[in-house]
């Protein structure tokens, strides 16, 4: 649950019930998530699943990059978009839970699109030499400094790249922040705002999404 779920619950209900309907393998994967993991509000869920969708579906991406798999919910709500060539490659480093998105990766009947690799994604953006279209960010906030380094030679004009959780539950407001993540999550969102390549907007969909789109 985000910071802003906690606030206004209602007005969240209200927004999930004027939004288009998920697929009913997103509602099995959701109970599933919330059912077998300890921390089932990572899950990207409802709100920010039809958000992905949508801008898979514009952007029509060959090739999309998600750092932090969790269950697969956000790489399935991507996928809906990809093209009949398209390939997303989507990156954990938690092999207990690795089951659960490769159960739902097989069930969604487009398994050959996905490529799935417990891999540290710091280490494969610093040995591909792949370029993509969309690239969607859910994982630790520590690295999310590094992660726009190593991600931007990655990206072409027209490129798209979101950050999840870029409020951290309010907490970017703070001046002087102790926690690391905070920290680096502020430096994040400096460095991007500072940055000509891109233009940004910071969405505050439950706990924030900035959004990018290189130039």
């Amino acid at each position: 649950m985000s910071f802003f779920e906690e606030q206004n619950p209602e007005m969240d209900r209200y927004l999930e019930t004027h939004a288009s309907a998920e697929p009913e393998i997103l509602k099995k994967l959701r109970r599933e998530t919330y059912q077998k993991t300890t921390q089932p509000h990572m899950i990207s869920g409802y709100q920010q699943g039809r958000l992905l969708t949508m801008v898979s579906q514009m952007l029509r991406p060959a090739r999309i990059l998600e750092i932090g798999t969790f269950t697969g919910y956000a790489t399935l709500c991507l996928l809906e978009g990809l093209p009949e060539n398209g390939k997303i490659t989507t990156l954990d480093v938690n092999e207990d839970l690795a089951y659960l998105p490769e159960k739902y990766f097989a069930e969604s009947g487009c398994s050959e699109k996905i490529d799935f690799r417990l891999q540290d994604a710091k280490e494969f953006l610093r040995k591909t030499d792949e370029v993509f279209d969309l690239v969607f960010i859910d994982a630790d906030k520590e690295n999310y400094a590094e992660y726009f380094r190593l991600i931007k030679p990655r990206t072409k004009p027209g490129s798209v790249v979101m950050f999840d959780n870029v409020l951290w539950y309010g907490k970017v407001l703070e001046e002087n922040p102790k926690q690391k993540s905070t920290q680096v999550i502020k430096e994040l969102n400096d460095l991007i705002a500072k940055d000509d390549d891109f233009e940004n907007l910071i969405l505050p969909l439950r706990d924030g999404v900035n959004f990018l789109r290189r130039k």
